[in-house]
């Protein structure tokens, strides 16, 4: 008798919740306009327009018209494994009267040609992917050289969280902290300055949900294991 193995899924889906949290005021102020606005801080001698931009794991959509109005691009191409997805951020992009691509796509296989990207948006997404490495090395090879990864992650403190773990799902095993997503980057191949990272401590990605600080005026530690990850990250020349 033959068996059949399995083989173990790319990324995990998200919740009912987190899909619903996806759609929320919330989500769309405090979590995606200050990553962004924030990556787009770092980014070294920005021009006026990226030709061709991606967002990896464009959700519910709401970043394509923000990265339509920052980046000006001849051509914008939202990506998502899930189909469900793909049909909000469709609807999404007509509301807003933004011209996109839409493909249904694993990260780490994604139908882009060799060296066709200006700026590649990840936002949120890679720690629901499994084979994390394989999906920088995917990035890697649609920039284009001198291309841009605006990369913007929770790390494991935050998704090890009881509130995280309760809401949402993700694959534990692959949760890395500030520094080991640096140096995953950096293997990849990716030119990472220290003046293209930055450490956002969040009120909502810290336990108290910022309680202690707003309230009571207790300040963050300086020491502590940072919650959040922002980089901007270069392909080589």
């Amino acid at each position: 008798m033959s068996t059949h193995t399995v083989p173990a899924p790319s990324h995990v889906e998200e919740t009912r919740f987190g899909k619903w949290f996806l759609k929320t005021e919330t989500w769309r102020v405090h979590v995606l306009e200050r990553a962004i606005a924030d990556l787009v801080r770092l980014i070294p001698q920005p021009q006026p327009r990226y030709d061709v931009v991606v967002d990896v794991g464009c959700g519910s959509g709401y970043s394509l018209p923000k990265l339509a109005q920052r980046f000006a691009p001849r051509e914008l191409v939202g990506v998502d494994i899930d189909p469900q997805m793909l049909d909000v951020a469709r609807a999404e992009a007509q509301r807003a009267g933004v011209p996109v691509k839409l493909l249904e796509s694993s990260s780490t296989r994604m139908p882009l040609a060799d060296g066709s990207v200006d700026l590649l948006f990840c936002h949120q997404t890679f720690h629901h992917l499994v084979e994390q490495e394989a999906a920088l090395a995917e990035f890697l090879r649609v920039l284009k050289p001198g291309g841009l990864l605006l990369f913007a992650e929770s790390t494991r403190r935050y998704i090890h969280s009881w509130i995280i773990r309760a809401l949402f799902r993700h694959p534990m095993e692959v949760q890395r902290s500030a520094p080991e997503y640096l140096q995953m980057l950096r293997q990849a191949g990716f030119d990472v300055p220290p003046s293209q990272v930055s450490y956002p401590y969040l009120w909502w990605s810290r336990a108290d949900l910022g309680v202690l600080e707003r309230w009571f005026g207790v300040a963050p530690r300086a020491d502590r294991e940072e919650t959040l990850l922002n980089v901007v990250a270069v392909k080589p020349v």
